[in-house]
């Protein structure tokens, strides 16, 4: 389902967007910069099982941060990963901080041996990178590989870029209503003696629901091979651009053999000055609509029903 604009079936939702516009980088990119983190003891922090063991807060580049490891995560066999998180205390609601870094495990006889370089953006809703450096908990214990030396293990990130953006968020707050005799379901019936002599698109005529004028769009044959509906919104004029009415609606075709609405489609969408129209490019195929065994279209005529009620608004901010 969808507004009309669009030609498919996909949904289309109004609520919370957002602009990102560059800032000033934040603190000196001109070299790399590598925390390291030594855990001494490794064989006791194994014996406490899986769960993250979290290093102390240190600052990159005008941010907090701090790694997470967890000694024995689970994918199968038992793995080491390692992890980085954007302390809360550097999360701004109007800030995304993208990042570029490389998790590392060091091989403590040749230097930096294991690393998986991540690009991240953080923000208030992720803090985590959410993805981990790994390895398997068998080949860290090696002793060919050298990353436990005299039971320690050497971990860190290497940050090879970060750069703080501004956002600029537009958001819509939506009220529902209470169900009550000021707004419940108005239905209309539009019955249509010739299918074949409609126009495409073709308008039924015009009822009126919740103070607003509205009608039923259809499409016999859009693509040559769906017939499409949607409800439409005549007029906006005493709509405010920011505002929308959040319409609860259904349109049916009545099987006009047993008066029952079999092929139904239901949404519960914004009607706005920029969106006055929601339906369905693909409500039903013509070769079902056409087949006389189903009581869609008898001869010529068929039965389009629609059931609108206005639920409640929207406002954008």
């Amino acid at each position: 389902m969808g507004n009309s604009s669009s030609r498919g079936r996909s949904k289309l939702g109004q609520g919370h967007g957002s602009k990102v516009a560059p800032s000033s980088p934040a603190g000196d990119q001109s070299q790399p910069m590598t925390f390291k983190w030594n855990i001494d003891g490794f064989s006791s922090l194994l014996d406490k099982g899986a769960g993250w063991t979290y290093s102390r807060v240190f600052e990159v580049m005008g941010h907090n941060w701090y790694l997470k490891l967890n000694p024995r995560d689970k994918d199968n066999k038992e793995y080491v990963s390692l992890r980085l998180e954007l302390d809360n205390s550097s999360v701004k609601s109007d800030t995304i901080v993208d990042a570029s870094f490389k998790l590392l495990i060091y091989d403590q006889s040749f230097g930096k041996h294991r690393e998986h370089e991540v690009s991240h953006s953080f923000q208030t809703a992720s803090t985590s990178s959410g993805i981990s450096c790994m390895i398997s908990l068998n080949k860290l214990k090696k002793r060919s590989s050298k990353f436990l030396l005299n039971n320690c293990c050497v971990f860190g990130v290497e940050f090879v870029k970060v750069t703080t953006l501004k956002v600029n968020t537009t958001s819509e707050t939506l009220f529902v209503q209470k169900m009550s005799i000021f707004n419940e379901a108005k239905t209309y019936t539009w019955d249509i003696d010739d299918f074949f002599a409609l126009k495409n698109p073709g308008y039924s005529p015009e009822f009126e629901v919740g103070g607003y004028k509205w009608h039923i769009t259809m499409y016999p044959s859009r693509d040559g091979n769906h017939l499409s509906l949607y409800l439409k919104l005549k007029r906006t004029n005493d709509l405010p651009e920011d505002t929308a009415n959040l319409v609860e609606f259904t349109l049916s075709i009545k099987d006009q053999e047993t008066g029952e609405h079999r092929n139904k489609g239901t949404g519960r969408c914004p009607f706005a000055k920029n969106a006055r129209t929601w339906g369905w490019s693909k409500f039903i195929s013509l070769e079902d609509f056409k087949d006389s065994a189903n009581g869609y279209l008898v001869k010529t005529k068929c039965c389009i029903v629609a059931e609108v009620a206005i639920v409640g608004s929207s406002k954008m901010e």
